[in-house]
């Protein structure tokens, strides 16, 4: 299939998707030669209507949108690229230009990163940052051993408040240290044979 860049004065209507959690990120537009680098490049390309020229998504801010595979619709006027956004995808500093009501670990993961790079005052992200390490591994083990104790009484409504509490101390941790929740779960992918290859497919270098 070929793009068809005869209708809409030149430009493809095109939706970005993040790969892994299905979120719906963006909607932007390419001309051709944005499509042509964005196959190229191998990250997303678009076309500035108000500017009137060529932008790469992230640019400015460093968060690109790494492609791994694009369809067009029926009509080959619009385009559906799934991404691996390295970091936000909105200019707001949401993760999407549709709001963030969207939520789910890889979104914690984001906002714990974000909340790290970019210290809030009195926020409790920015205060484990402070302490350290050291403040990190504690309140590690003591969400845990608080996990434990709630599984060990059998309170359900506890273990639940105390696994999302551990979760966000973990996500902190990771963070802390240069990793992220993506590193664990393409380790857990390599470990069950169902390795995912974020890069773009081949066969849309075709087009």
């Amino acid at each position: 299939m070929e793009a068809d860049f005869s209708k809409n004065g030149g430009l493809l209507s095109v939706i970005l998707q993040d790969t892994r959690t299905k979120q719906v990120l963006m909607n932007g537009y390419m001309n051709e030669e944005a499509l042509t680098k964005t196959k190229e490049d191998g990250v997303v390309w678009f076309y500035s209507r108000s500017k009137e020229r060529l932008w790469k998504k992230g640019e400015t801010s460093g968060h690109i949108q790494k492609v791994v595979s694009m369809k067009l619709d029926c009509d080959q006027d619009a385009l559906l690229i799934e991404v691996d956004p390295h970091g936000p995808t909105c200019h707001t500093g949401t993760q999407s230009c549709f709001g963030d009501e969207y939520f789910n670990l890889s979104v914690l993961d984001q906002t714990v990163q974000k909340k790290l790079q970019n210290p809030e005052e009195g926020s409790y992200t920015k205060y484990l940052k402070e302490q350290g390490i050291d403040k990190i591994l504690k309140k590690c083990g003591e969400e845990m051993t608080e996990v434990v104790l709630a599984a060990k009484n059998k309170d359900r409504e506890n273990l639940i408040d105390e696994s999302s509490d551990l979760l966000y101390h973990f996500l902190v941790l990771l963070n802390h240290e240069g990793l992220s929740l993506k590193d664990v779960e393409k380790n857990l992918e390599e470990r069950h044979g169902k390795k995912q290859d974020y890069s773009i497919r081949d066969d849309i270098k075709k087009w």
